[in-house]
């Protein structure tokens, strides 16, 4: 497995773990509040921080086990990145449409950051899909 291919494993796995983790302590907090009534701020940046920790940590143990390979670079994977990370985007742009119509539309914050943060989760995870995917099947053809 290819060194990037391994980091896109990683922020999907990882991505997916710490919003599902995010998700569960918000609505566990709820009770029988309403939902955006629920502290959420310091969850949320506990959350990130940590995804990005692990994210980091990870990389850094499964380059030491698996060192054939690590940190080198050809066309292909410079493609696959940029394959995936452009795809990925769309989520957040379609997240920040979204937060700015919410804004507009003066919504609560507990709202608003809540679709932020889930356009990033999504990017995320699309662009690390379609990462693996490309790694597995080769890039798609125009």
């Amino acid at each position: 497995m290819a060194s990037e291919e391994r980091r896109a494993w990683i922020m999907a796995v990882v991505s997916v773990c710490a919003y599902g983790t995010y998700v569960a302590i918000v609505l566990g907090r709820a009770g029988g509040t309403s939902i955006a009534e629920v502290p959420y701020a310091a969850t949320l940046l506990w959350s990130i921080g940590g995804a990005i920790a692990a994210t980091i940590v990870l990389d850094i143990a499964l380059s030491a086990v698996f060192r054939r390979g690590a940190g080198m670079k050809d066309q292909r994977d410079r493609e696959i990145w940029r394959y995936g990370q452009y795809a990925g985007q769309w989520c957040l742009v379609l997240g920040g449409l979204a937060a700015l119509w919410m804004a507009l539309a003066e919504v609560g914050y507990f709202w608003i950051a809540n679709v932020i943060y889930l356009a990033f989760v999504l990017s995320s995870v699309l662009g690390s899909a379609l990462k693996i995917v490309a790694y597995r099947r080769g890039l798609p053809s125009w």
